[in-house]
């Protein structure tokens, strides 16, 4: 029994289809595709890739993250020993905690005039 075409001339989607009801499911790639191992394989690799909670993607945010954070930590132990530096100066004697009082908030004692001078460069 011949194929039966119900139009006389057909378009390019119609040519699709028509040569859709040609394609063997049983072959090749089809074959394989349909295969459940195949499937559950493919649905597994892809959540855990993407949408796990410890996901590929999730992973190297945290690596980026962990990154971020031992620059952090590196900076803060910079700060942490100038700041040692600064109070081990100032724990010396009496002398250097008043002039670093003078310095830096522009402190005076009663009979003296503080003058701060700024340079607008």
């Amino acid at each position: 029994m011949p194929f039966f075409y119900p139009f006389e001339n057909p378009t390019f989607v119609e040519s699709i289809f028509f040569e859709m009801g040609k394609l063997d499911f049983n072959s090749g790639v089809f074959r394989i595709l349909g295969n459940k191992w195949i499937i559950a394989s493919i649905l597994f690799l892809t959540w855990i890739v993407f949408f796990d909670e410890n996901s590929i993607v999730s992973h190297q945010k945290n690596k980026r993250r962990l990154y971020e954070l031992k620059q952090q930590e590196e900076y803060y132990r910079e700060r942490i020993e100038v700041d040692k530096q600064k109070l081990d100066d100032l724990k010396a004697g009496e002398e250097k905690l008043e002039k670093f009082a003078r310095e830096q908030y522009y402190m005076s004692k009663s009979d003296e005039d503080v003058f701060v001078v700024v340079d607008d460069d």
